[in-house]
C-alpha cells in the first residue's frame, strides 16, 4: 500500500471538506491518506469512519507548528499514529490561540489597506478552526481586489521580501517541546518538508539529539536533487521516510491534487510497523539490562 500522508482540509487552511478529500483520493486511486490539519485533530475520527465507507485508509495525523529557537524560523512537525491524541489537545490549543492572535492582527492590517471587513474575512474562514492568510486573500478575491489566492497581492502582503508586508509571526512552542509532546502521546515525529522552511540544519541537530523519527522526503516543493539528499540522510541515520502532496485544494500555491506525491509501499509499511518495532527493541534492551 502507498499513501499521500500530507493533506489539509477546511478545518485548517484547506478549501475542501473531509468527505470531498476522501472522494478525491478514491477518484485518483490513492489507497491511503493522512489528514494532517495544522494544530487540529478534529478530523481524525470522522476521517477514519468516512474512509472505511469509501475503501480509503485514513491514517491519524496532525501537522504541529513550532519554532526553531536557535534560528527564529518556524518548523512543522508531522505527527502520525498517536496512541493518546488527547494529550496533544493542549499543545494544539496553545498553537491555535497564537495563530489566531496573529491572524486577527493581519486581518485588521489588511482591512485598513483594502476594502474588506473583518466580518467578510471571518465568513471566508467559516468551517476552519483558525484564521489563515488564505482566508484574508479569499476575502480580497470576493471584494474584487484580486482573482487569485497567490500572486502579486499575496506577495505584497505576506512575502518577507516585501517592504509593505503585514506579516505577524505567531509565538509557537519550541520544536523540542513539540516533539517531546508527540512522543508523550505515543506518536511518531516527522520533520515536514525540510527544504521548504530551510530546516536542513535543524534536521541535522534534531537527528544528532535522537529526537526525530523521520523526515518528509517526497514533497511537491522539494526537487529531485533535494529528494535524493534527504533520502540518503534518512538511510544513513535510520530515519523513517514519508511523502505527501501537502494538498490544500484551491488554497494551495500551485495546482496540486491528492496523490501528486506519495509515500512508497516499503516506506509506508515501515511507518505503519514502526511503533511495534520500537516496542520490541525496548523489550530486548530491557531484557539485556536485566541479564547484565
Amino acid at each position: 500500500m502507498t499513501g499521500d500522508l500530507h493533506c489539509h482540509t477546511r478545518l485548517s487552511d484547506g478549501s475542501m471538506g473531509i468527505e470531498d478529500i476522501i472522494a478525491l483520493a478514491k477518484k485518483n486511486s490513492v489507497e491511503a491518506i493522512a489528514i494532517t490539519d495544522h494544530d487540529c485533530l478534529a478530523g481524525t475520527v470522522r476521517g477514519k469512519i468516512i474512509g472505511e465507507r469509501q475503501g480509503i485508509k485514513v491514517i491519524p495525523g496532525v501537522e504541529l507548528s513550532s519554532l526553531d529557537s536557535e534560528t527564529g524560523r518556524k518548523a512543522h512537525i508531522l505527527c502520525y499514529l498517536a496512541d493518546s491524541p488527547d494529550r496533544l489537545e493542549g499543545l494544539c490549543k496553545r498553537n491555535s490561540m497564537a495563530r489566531k492572535r496573529a491572524g486577527q492582527l493581519m486581518m485588521l492590517k489588511a482591512a485598513t489597506r483594502y476594502p474588506i471587513t473583518p466580518e467578510l474575512v471571518l465568513k471566508c474562514a467559516a468551517g476552519s478552526t483558525n484564521l489563515y492568510k488564505q482566508h484574508i486573500m479569499h476575502a480580497l478575491m470576493e471584494s474584487g481586489c484580486t482573482v487569485t489566492i497567490f500572486g502579486e497581492l499575496f506577495d505584497e502582503l505576506f512575502s518577507e521580501k516585501s517592504p509593505d508586508n503585514i506579516n505577524v509571526m505567531p509565538k509557537f512552542e519550541d520544536v523540542r517541546t513539540v516533539i517531546n509532546e508527540i512522543h508523550d502521546a505515543g506518536g511518531i515525529a516527522v520533520l515536514a518538508h525540510p527544504y521548504v522552511y530551510d530546516s536542513i540544519e535543524l534536521m541535522e541537530r534534531l537527528t544528532e539529539e535522537k529526537m526525530l523519527d523521520g523526515i518528509e522526503v517526497w514533497h511537491p516543493r522539494q526537487n529531485e536533487e533535494q529528494r535524493k539528499t534527504l533520502e540518503a540522510f534518512a538511510k544513513k541515520n535510520k530515519l523513517l521516510m514519508t511523502g505527501g502532496s501537502d494538498f490544500h485544494g484551491m488554497y494551495g500555491a500551485k495546482p496540486i491534487t491528492i496523490g501528486t506525491c506519495q509515500t512508497p509501499e516499503a516506506q509506508f509499511n515501515e511507518l505503519m510497523g514502526f511503533k511495534a518495532k520500537r516496542k520490541r527493541q525496548m523489550k530486548k534492551q530491557a531484557a539485556a539490562a536485566v541479564t547484565e
